[in-house]
């Protein structure tokens, strides 16, 4: 390919959210013309339709384009829905990226054609454009149009929170069928806009099952709507350490886990002996991290007092990126009465609303709203046409974590990627250093390794995953080894690695998005 003008492949982005626009950026920067298919109207993926007091749960230094910093005029350091979604809009106007989305576009299906047997081995080592094309089949959702896109490279940026929800199975006459009022999931719920929420919930018996960001911000909308009259009960299914603030005991938690030092307490994929000894002799410190905020959230919203101390440590919890911050005054709604707090492992239906594991006697609700979280990877599957690259994809008995190389390629895929769907810290962050590396790799600036080491990295960080995010593997979060994992994109696309300057920064001061602006 050569990088005199623009290049003649075609690359199709399909999403326009986060990971979809730092795409479209950097196919741009290379020389390509992408076209990104969107299926809504507007950017901004999840940002689009939430909650109505949701706020960003990172801390904004973290949560920030590397060459787009907020606009001084923002002094939040958790900035609401609306204020991150004029951020979002901000940088795809600056670099120009609306003229590449086609909106109202969603696409159905990918079907590759390679000339060969699909059961035949793809390499991905070589030229990248040597081998076919996907045929890509959008939908123009105002007219029912169908009309299929022949496309050189894909990058796959649909996320994991959205479109298909995940809903609990239930025994027999036990499901919502049983229930005589309403239930809807958190989607449907986050699609209202505040005057219909409102008039949705008011004076009515809700019932909010989930303890992550969307159950937690229902939670408190219904209380604010309805107040004591009318409490709203949170069923909890498992406790999370969910934070109160990002400073346990006064002490900034990015000098806990951001930094480099706090990486060498977790045994990494790949590592040597050197690194594997390390992680084993600081064992005991890493507990004591670990102890040292728990002791914070539990002091701070008193966690003994309603059972809601988690079995599971603060470190699984981050590793999972599963960490969210309790909205302000919760608890506090709690000891005033406006939000009940119930905790059971399993639940089902009645006449008359949920009834818990163990207990006989319902709880009485008109509405039930389920923040059960989304099936990702369901979705992810069936956009593919292949069974085969289903297969792939989600394993043969669906319970397997999406297995990709640098969590952006699958080794058996061809010329495809999918960005934003492994989790972090920081999801803007990481999809933005990812983006740059797939546009180094579509550029020509580096090669791929051979389909068997790759598939060993990947087997690597999947032990990993499953032995810090236990259960939660699935969510492929490399949350507690993040350094870790930019220092590979940094050497696969020849940038130094170590972004600070001095020994004593390079160990001890958190690392985030400004670090890595270019390369040095």
């Amino acid at each position: 390919m050569s990088n005199d003008g623009r290049k003649k492949e075609v690359v199709g982005i399909i999403g326009a959210g986060i990971s979809g626009l730092l795409a479209c950026k950097y196919c741009l920067s290379k020389g390509f013309d992408p076209i990104v298919f969107e299926s809504e109207s507007s950017i901004g993926g999840v940002w689009t339709k939430t909650i109505e007091n949701t706020k960003l749960q990172t801390p904004k230094p973290l949560y920030q384009f590397s060459d787009f910093p907020w606009p001084g005029s923002v002094t939040e350091m958790f900035p609401d829905q609306h204020t991150v979604l004029e951020y979002i809009e901000s940088y795809a106007s600056r670099f120009d990226l609306l003229t590449r989305i086609q909106f109202n576009n969603k696409v159905l299906n990918l079907s590759y054609e390679s000339g060969r047997s699909e059961t035949d081995a793809i390499s991905w080592t070589g030229e990248w454009m040597s081998k076919g094309k996907w045929n890509v089949t959008v939908q123009h959702t105002p007219t029912l149009s169908i009309k299929v896109y022949q496309i050189d490279f894909v990058i796959v940026c649909v996320g994991r929170f959205s479109q298909v929800p995940n809903i609990p199975e239930f025994p027999p006459n036990k499901g919502p069928e049983a229930f005589e009022g309403k239930v809807i999931h958190s989607m449907d719920y986050s699609k209202m806009d505040s005057a219909t929420a409102t008039n949705f919930v008011k004076g009515k018996n809700v019932a909010v099952v989930g303890f992550q960001k969307s159950g937690l911000d229902i939670a408190m909308e219904c209380s604010t709507v309805n107040g004591v009259e009318h409490p709203c009960t949170v069923v909890i299914r498992t406790p999370h350490w969910n934070l109160p603030d990002y400073f346990p005991w006064g002490f900034p938690m990015a000098k806990l886990y951001l930094n480099r030092f706090s990486e060498l307490m977790v045994h990494k994929p790949g590592e040597g002996l050197l690194l594997y000894l390390m992680a084993t002799i600081l064992s005991p410190l890493r507990w004591g991290f670990s102890k040292f905020v728990e002791s914070h959230i539990k002091h701070k919203l008193k966690l003994s007092k309603y059972g809601m101390v988690p079995d599971h440590s603060f470190l699984n919890e981050l590793s999972a990126c599963l960490v969210s911050t309790v909205p302000e005054g919760f608890y506090d709604r709690a000891e005033e009465g406006r939000l009940k707090l119930k905790k059971a492992k399993k639940f089902g239906f009645s006449k008359e609303g949920i009834v818990l594991e163990g207990q006989d006697e319902p709880i009485k609700s008109d509405l039930v709203i389920l923040a059960t979280g989304f099936n990702g990877i369901d979705k992810l599957k069936h956009i593919f046409e292949s069974p085969k690259y289903q297969e792939f994809i989600a394993g043969s008995d669906d319970s397997a974590a999406v297995p990709l190389y640098r969590e952006c390629i699958h080794p058996q895929i061809p010329q495809l990627a999918i960005i934003g769907f492994s989790e972090s810290i920081a999801n803007l962050y990481t999809s933005e250093i990812r983006c740059r590396w797939l546009a180094e790799l579509l550029d020509g600036k580096f090669k791929l390794p051979s389909m068997k080491v790759m598939e060993k990295d990947i087997a690597e960080w999947d032990k990993y995953k499953k032995r810090y995010s236990k259960k939660y593997y699935r969510r492929s979060c490399i949350g507690a080894l993040h350094i870790w994992h930019n220092d590979q994109l940094c050497k696969d696309m020849g940038w130094n690695p170590k972004r600070k300057k001095g020994l004593w920064a390079e160990w001890l001061e958190p690392y985030g998005p400004m670090d890595y602006a270019g390369p040095i």
